[in-house]
């Protein structure tokens, strides 16, 4: 698997995710290190290897995953130890050789060769990590730097006008609430789920994924037996609930603005959806993997990337329509609480709907903004639409995984649990080439249709429907008089 990455690290070199999956489906998750010449460094690598050292020998491609508890290697701490060199995993200081993952401890990590090939198509140097032994090809799903900053947008010219309410909770609330601060990472959902104010849900959810990375919050929670329940509906503050209309009342998106305050609306929603799945469904989960909880961790500060990225685009091109002035929706979370009792029934209307409909639009509203000659926007919306191929990826492992503890064919029980769960046609066009990359075949997706309505109909009536009174039809109400 070739992997588009320079030879010469950056001037803090960094870690880069790559995150490959098989024609079997099976997902794989690598870090590539990159590391940064330093004396002591080039000494003990010319004492491993016989050729003359060049940048590229400093590159070593191992799990993400440490093979102790399964926690979070991307925060790994390298240490030069004798004739190795050594990751650290933060959470309970297992160290494992890069080159061979030999641990101290017995454990052993799984790690890939790594070379510099030069493309002869355009004679540039990059990089190849070995696969699997058994022949078995890699499709590349993700590739980004662990250590990118946060991309918090630069402050515009004028600072955008929040509601005064919202500005006045981020004043007065502090960043870890007081009394108990939250110790697991169940804790920290709940707390981020009730922050009202977007702007504190954002930096609340840097700093959970920061502690939990970094091993400062060790454990999940989620098999503790007094997991905290998340809210029915996370609460929102009042100056903007008071836009929150049904979503049949919005008409078409006509102006930038407008389309941009509606796709920050959907990833503040989304970033409650990420932090819901982990809390709501653990529990009821205590075999689920530890990657699940890195992989939605790393959606929800996504998700909180996005909001802040658009907002700040809202506010540089319309200063006077900051982001809770214009009527919004709660559509999402009505699909949220549908499949509030069921995981599997969650993964597939939320990750493999929804976030797959958004790879469908994307390219279409990109090239509106394109047009426009708005460089910047197009800018921020093409960060959004790679982030979300990953989504959907997750979205599938995770509902491969359950189907496959469950027994069942994951096609024929997606398209299931869309017939329950979802109304209407499903329709195109597609964007086959993202939903592929993602790992969803057309078999998914295509002549699929919705009977919410029709189920929940006869549920209500009394009459014998496909679908039982779990999955009801709820509206997120918060239109005020």
């Amino acid at each position: 698997m070739v992997v588009d990455v320079p030879n010469e690290g950056s001037p803090d070199d960094g870690y880069v995710l790559v995150s490959p999956y098989d024609k079997e489906g099976r997902y794989h998750s690598l870090i590539l290190f990159r590391l940064a010449s330093t004396p002591e460094l080039v000494a003990c690598l010319q004492e491993n290897h016989a050729q003359p050292l060049r940048s590229y020998h400093q590159l070593y491609a191992m799990e993400s995953a440490c093979p102790h508890l399964g926690a979070d290697m991307s925060d790994a701490e390298i240490e030069e130890c004798d004739n190795s060199i050594v990751a650290v995993c933060p959470w309970h200081r297992y160290d494992f050789d890069l080159r061979t993952g030999e641990s101290e401890t017995g454990l052993r990590a799984c790690t890939y060769n790594v070379k510099v090939v030069t493309d002869r198509s355009d004679g540039e140097e990059k990089v190849w990590v070995e696969g699997p032994d058994d022949g078995t090809q890699w499709r590349l799903v993700e590739l980004r730097p662990v250590s990118e900053d946060f991309a918090d947008p630069p402050p515009v010219s004028t600072p955008p006008t929040l509601p005064n309410t919202a500005t006045t909770a981020v004043q007065d609330e502090p960043l870890v609430p007081t009394g108990r601060t939250p110790s697991t990472l169940m804790e920290w959902a709940v707390v981020i789920l009730n922050t009202a104010n977007p702007t504190l849900k954002v930096e609340r959810t840097k700093h959970a994924v920061q502690l939990f990375r970094t091993g400062r919050l060790t454990s999940t929670g989620h098999k503790s037996k007094r997991v905290p329940l998340p809210p029915a509906v996370p609460p929102r503050d009042d100056n903007y609930t008071q836009n929150i209309v049904d979503p049949r009342k919005l008409g078409k998106r006509k102006n930038a603005a407008v389309m941009l305050h509606a796709l920050a609306n959907i990833e503040q929603w989304a970033i409650d959806l990420a932090w819901d799945i982990m809390v709501r469904f653990g529990s009821s989960h205590p075999n689920i993997p530890q990657a699940f909880f890195s992989d939605f961790t790393r959606m929800a500060l996504d998700e909180s990337k996005h909001f802040s990225l658009l907002v700040s685009r809202l506010a540089a091109i319309s200063p006077s329509t900051p982001y809770g002035s214009l009527p919004v929706h709660a559509g999402l979370w009505e699909s949220a609480t549908v499949t509030s009792h069921s995981l599997r029934a969650r993964l597939a209307i939320i990750h493999l709907v929804h976030e797959a409909r958004g790879l469908d639009v994307n390219p279409g509203t990109i090239e509106r903004f394109r047009r426009a000659g708005d460089t910047e926007t197009v800018k921020v919306l093409e960060i959004i639409h790679a982030d979300e191929v990953t989504h959907v990826t997750s979205g599938h492992r995770w509902f491969t995984w359950v189907c496959e503890q469950q027994g069942v064919n994951p096609v024929s029980t997606f398209r299931e649990e869309v017939r329950r769960g979802w109304r209407g046609n499903i329709k195109g066009p597609f964007n086959v080439e993202a939903r592929e990359t993602a790992g969803l075949s057309r078999a998914f997706y295509e002549d699929l249709k919705g009977e919410l309505d029709f189920i929940t109909e006869n549920t209500e009536n009394g009459r014998q429907g496909s679908s039982s009174s779990s999955s009801p039809s709820l509206q997120v109400n918060y239109e005020k008089d």
